[in-house]
């Protein structure tokens, strides 16, 4: 298969729909992400427009990622870490390298770098200023 840059919505959504498929079968994220997840077609409509506003600045995207994900880790008990966030930016990464290439394809990763780090860290706050 020919890689091609990111170039578009269908770009986005054919990132977001392989990197989903290979998150709900790997063993770590996979009981995770499809005990909580109900509806993967809106779920996956709801990360196009995620990433699409993320790297092509279109202001698509209504929702509070920050808080769903502390509300994941609250469902299974404080026990997302690093080695969580560690498989989901390897398995973001190499979905990318085995699709695309180009200036996007590296922004999505940076950015998805950032968030990772920035999610992992709030989730750790979140835990701390919890109400006992």
């Amino acid at each position: 298969m020919e890689k091609t840059e990111i170039r578009n919505r269908e770009d986005v959504n054919k990132l977001v729909t392989t990197f989903y498929a290979s998150v709900r079968k790997d063993d770590l994220l996979g009981p995770i992400f499809n005990t909580i997840i109900t509806d993967w077609d809106e779920h996956l409509e709801k990360l196009t427009d995620f990433w699409e506003s993320n790297l092509f600045f279109k202001k698509k995207y209504k929702g509070n990622p920050l808080a769903k994900h502390v509300e994941v880790d609250q469902h299974q008990n404080g026990t997302i870490n690093e080695k969580h966030f560690g498989t989901w930016i390897n398995l973001w990464l190499q979905t990318i390298d085995n699709l695309f290439v180009g200036e996007v394809a590296q922004l999505a990763k940076n950015r998805a770098r950032n968030m990772g780090t920035f999610m992992h860290l709030k989730i750790f706050e979140a835990r701390m200023t919890k109400p006992s």
